[in-house]
């Protein structure tokens, strides 16, 4: 750096340090370290889900300019981003892209903290942000569907929200409040644009900082059972390390989106026929296919309606991991949650890899 320059910046330093004591940061950020093991790849998921987060506010900002979230104008406008406006195909498929990505590094993470027992005693709390801050990655994916308005995305979001009905007592209900009616109409698309741009948003940026806020003040978990290494400097060791994981999560995105670029298809009509074989996300297939299977009606009960009760049974207990989990808060390995992590693992992965394959067809 030219010594013109090095002043600037001592200058500017100086100034904004004298207005805002931000020296303190500063030895924080020299002091602090981070745990060293033959695991410790695992850390660089949850800042991989955050810098695809960040893609998608950057690049969703960006389709906002062009985007009018109407029944009779939302795939025009789509349609208009694709083919008219200059990189409009590429922002779109970038934004489509990082949101699977970003869901696929979450799952990753929420895995990769259970199998390490990060969430025992004390880090409760950012096991527990960190499950809902996926369920809002997973609500960002259904909410974000529907909005080119086409074929797909109509029927798809159709049978999404028909589960919702079948919840007890308040199902109806909450369907007519995501539908904004009794059908999938536009009144549907206006609710979840503004779902999905303001309200999702909102609730996630405040969970993420405090997700991140209990990362800090408690440090990073190291287990228990892996040999004592010297810790790595946070600065500028493993901020240039994560650096490099983006890098390549920016490289596999920027892949897809230029060699796999997102597909529009067909604007939705209403009032034709749900096309044959309609399935949702990847991230829901194991839900759809498994509620497929169910008979219509056990001891007099809807299938569906067992269905999704196992569901929230099965998310509930996930949740409550660090209450039931008594073995690891204690420093001892847990067979019966290994075995829960690993059932839950092979589950979804081999639910979802038969439906690509089409055996239940």
């Amino acid at each position: 750096m030219e010594p013109k320059a090095m002043k600037l910046t001592e200058k500017l330093w100086q100034a904004l340090d004298e207005r805002y004591d931000l020296k303190p940061l500063l030895d924080f950020a020299r002091e602090k370290a981070v745990p060293r093991h033959r695991h410790d790849w695992m850390y660089y998921f949850g800042g991989l889900t955050l810098f695809f987060f960040c893609v998608q506010v950057a690049t969703g900002i960006l389709l906002l300019l062009y985007y009018r979230p109407t029944a009779e104008a939302a795939f025009e406008s789509v349609q208009f981003i694709m083919t008219r406006v200059p990189f409009g195909w590429l922002i779109r498929s970038i934004h489509s892209w990082s949101a699977n990505l970003m869901i696929a590094s979450a799952f990753i993470h929420m895995f990769t903290v259970y199998f390490a027992g990060a969430y025992v005693k004390p880090r409760e709390l950012t096991w527990w942000t960190g499950a809902a801050l996926l369920l809002l990655a997973l609500g960002f994916g259904f909410s974000g569907y529907l909005l080119p308005w086409n074929e797909l995305a109509f029927f798809a979001t159709r049978v999404g929200t028909d589960m919702v009905s079948k919840v007890p007592f308040i199902g109806h209900w909450l369907l007519r409040v995501l539908r904004g009616g009794e059908d999938v109409t536009g009144a549907t698309l206006t609710r979840f644009f503004g779902i999905h741009v303001a309200v999702l948003p909102m609730i996630s940026t405040f969970l993420i900082l405090l997700h991140l806020a209990f990362i800090q003040r408690q440090g990073m978990h190291e287990p228990a059972e892996e040999p004592k290494l010297p810790p790595r400097p946070f600065f500028p060791n493993f901020v240039l390390r994560e650096f490099m994981v983006w890098l390549v999560g920016l490289a596999l995105l920027a892949a897809l989106a230029a060699f796999f670029p997102w597909e529009l298809g067909k604007k939705a009509d209403p009032f034709a026929p749900a096309p044959a074989g309609i399935k949702p996300e990847w991230y829901f297939l194991f839900m759809f296919e498994t509620l497929k299977l169910l008979p219509a009606k056990v001891l007099g009960i809807e299938g569906e309606i067992l269905g999704l009760a196992a569901f929230s049974a099965g998310g509930l207990f996930w949740f409550l991991a660090p209450v039931w989990d008594k073995k690891r808060a204690r420093g001892e390995k847990s067979v019966f949650a290994l075995l829960v992590g690993w059932g839950v693992v092979l589950y979804i992965a081999s639910f979802t890899a038969l439906s690509y394959l089409g055996v239940f067809q």
